[in-house]
């Protein structure tokens, strides 16, 4: 009998869920509290209760090639880093393609997931919905993927924040912001030197008085636009992790800080975290250093208090009239639905194998998917996740416990996983087998298709689109006709070559020279035997 599997949010890891469900020939159920997919790349003006919810401006921060659906590339003309609107165009070809929107029920929320009273013999679950008209509904599935993410339940620490009752101006979470135009002229204080804080600054910066940045640590700032134009994270290969592996931690991060710091220096900016690069999570920000540096934003320390409407700082420094105040202060990552002994969070952390996987279950079938914070796309991994569940799912094996936080790196974690599900390319075989491939895979960027290329799930289209996707980042930058302007002819080389050819004839005819340049026209019947001919 086909397995039915309850799959809980319609994004991103949602929509990969149910493919990888269809490919293994398991049922998928999905339900979606929204009316649409997309989760937390759908904008919405108004927030929603328990939903993630961005700004209208949001541009995403890792390139189409490194972002994609492993068997589905996005579109050429698309923009190598895109707006929120084309990710949802793009899911909604992903779902078309693969009639994945058929298996989803909008406006349904989940209420409660628990174990059935005979889960370590069946492993099966209860699951309890609501739909829009308030109907409840009680369902059996034989496992279930949770696809919810962690940007759904704000973080706002308004405890360490003296004076906050008191601030007659607005304050917010970042989750809360739409859009500047209503800070025109106003002065703004931004928390946080996130992506999120980061963006926010910069954009208010374009219509504010004056916009302060507040951070407890600083950042280390890199740009979308790496060496020669090139998308960012096109440029992080295999061969740059391993050497990242075989190099002493102090040197790594010191050759990566040097570079960063070429573009403008961190200790200048105000903004030199105390921590390593590779320590924490960068902050992607190609403006917030034009606007440092045009004045528009000012970088600040923690703040001490409120008061009224001014803000006071741990430097002493305070500054009046503040009418806004925006938190980006992070998220907390919570499953309502689910019995805390189930999976424990405490402080954003969690006890799960692999970072999927509750290791206490007597049966390995609840799998967590996207609960990772990479460094890198979270597309390619959520996908990877779920190929590799749905076949424990088909399998029942026992898992293991290991503690984790929510980061990970893109490359070694992504291996690791495919290493499971059998579709990590194998680079010694490729070198010796494929070479042109396997050159690509050691020290090229390191894109989704390269888990296609063998065992479940192969894709006959993966080698091509390896070959081709520095075709696909070009593409949509080749907007107008661009010839290379034809060289112009220079005697620079001839002159010099006639010099050479002066000098030679002049060692030559050592003995003679007196009586040569008393001669002229025979000193250059001597030189045109050594010019190139006409």
């Amino acid at each position: 009998m086909t397995r039915r599997v309850a799959v809980i949010g319609g994004g991103s890891s949602g929509l990969a869920s149910i493919k990888t469900c269809l490919d293994e020939g398991l049922q998928p159920v999905c339900f979606e509290s929204s009316d649409d997919i997309g989760g937390l790349w759908k904008f919405k003006e108004n927030p929603e209760a328990d939903r993630a919810s961005i700004y209208q401006s949001v541009i995403i921060n890792t390139s189409k090639e490194v972002m994609c659906f492993s068997d589905f590339p996005i579109p050429a003309h698309y923009p190598n880093y895109m707006h929120n609107s084309l990710i949802v165009d793009y899911f909604r070809m992903f779902a078309d393609r693969f009639q994945l929107t058929r298996h989803i029920r909008f406006n349904t929320k989940v209420l409660q997931v628990k174990q059935r009273s005979d889960f370590s013999r069946s492993g099966q679950w209860d699951v309890e919905t609501e739909n829009k008209d308030g109907e409840k509904e009680k369902h059996i599935f034989d496992a279930v993927m949770i696809c919810i993410g962690h940007h759904c339940h704000p973080n706002l620490p308004l405890h360490d924040f003296p004076g906050i009752d008191s601030f007659t101006g607005k304050f917010f979470h970042s989750r809360d912001y739409k859009t500047a135009d209503e800070w025109r002229h106003k002065k703004a204080v931004v928390i946080g030197i996130g992506n999120s804080g980061g963006d926010i600054a910069v954009e208010l910066s374009r219509v504010t008085k004056q916009v302060y940045l507040s951070t407890r640590r600083g950042a280390w700032i890199l740009n979308r636009v790496s060496d020669n134009g090139l998308p960012r994270d096109m440029l992080n290969t295999r061969m740059a992790i391993f050497m990242r592996h075989v190099l002493p931690f102090g040197l790594s991060c010191g050759a990566a800080e040097r570079k960063v710091s070429r573009r403008f220096d961190h200790s200048l900016y105000n903004l030199k975290p105390a921590h390593r690069m590779f320590s924490q999570h960068p902050t992607v920000n190609d403006e917030l250093p034009n606007r440092i540096l045009s004045g528009t934003v000012q970088v600040k320390p923690n703040i001490r208090r409120f008061q009224g409407s001014s803000v006071e700082f741990d430097d002493g420094s305070v500054v009046e009239d503040v009418d806004l105040v925006v938190f980006a202060t992070g998220y907390r990552f919570s499953f309502p639905f689910l019995a805390s002994h189930v999976v424990s969070v405490s402080e954003n952390k969690a006890s799960l194998y692999k970072y999927v996987f509750p290791p206490e279950l007597d049966r390995p079938t609840l799998a967590i998917i996207g609960l990772v914070q990479p460094l890198g796309a979270i597309m390619p991994i959520s996908e990877m996740q779920a190929r590799w569940a749905t076949r424990v799912f088909k399998e029942i094996r026992r898992m293991y416990r290991i503690r984790h936080t929510i980061q990970v790196d893109y490359i070694s974690y992504m291996d690791e996983i495919a290493e499971l599900v059998g579709v990590r390319p194998s680079l010694p075989r490729l070198l010796l087998t494929d070479p042109r491939l396997g050159l690509n895979l050691m020290f090229g960027p390191c894109t989704p298709y390269q888990y296609r290329l063998r065992g479940p799930g192969k894709w006959a289209g993966a080698r091509q689109a390896i070959f081709t996707q520095w075709e696909r980042v070009a593409r949509p930058m080749q907007t107008r006709p661009c010839h290379d302007p034809k060289p112009e002819r220079s005697l620079k080389w001839l002159l010099v070559v006639a010099a050479a050819a002066v000098g030679l004839a002049g060692y030559v005819n050592r003995n003679g020279l007196p009586a040569l340049l008393q001669d002229p026209t025979a000193l250059l019947d001597k030189i045109k035997v050594y010019l190139p001919a006409q």
